[in-house]
């Protein structure tokens, strides 16, 4: 569904960030809670989006989604989209699995 949208307004979660960021959709992170204030600022600093800190009104909204939707910041989550690794999961199962690779194999 992402990537029929031109850009994607959301609480700043793990998974929907991510998400939008593989589908190389600009980001509005609104967050409300906990690790999502960590998402939303890593958004803005990559240049993939708009961190909408503070107070929610129409305004503040129309203008993060204008700043969002500038072909700068859409053409940065397209590249950063064909630089993100798919293989983390994998990646750390063979690290945990591996006793030659120093202290992550610690599992037997």
């Amino acid at each position: 569904m992402f990537g029929r949208v031109a850009a994607v307004v959301h609480h700043g979660g793990a998974g929907t960030t991510t998400t939008a960021a593989r589908a190389g959709i600009p980001q509005v992170v609104l967050p409300q809670h906990y690790d999502q204030h960590y998402w939303a600022r890593r958004v803005d600093k990559l240049g993939i989006g708009v961190a909408h800190l503070g107070r929610i009104a129409a305004d503040s909204l129309a203008a993060s989604l204008s700043r969002t939707l500038e072909p700068a910041v859409a053409d940065r989550a397209r590249s950063l989209a064909t630089a993100l690794r798919t293989d983390g999961v994998r990646s750390a199962a063979r690290h945990l699995m591996d006793p030659t690779r120093g202290s992550w194999g610690v599992i037997a």
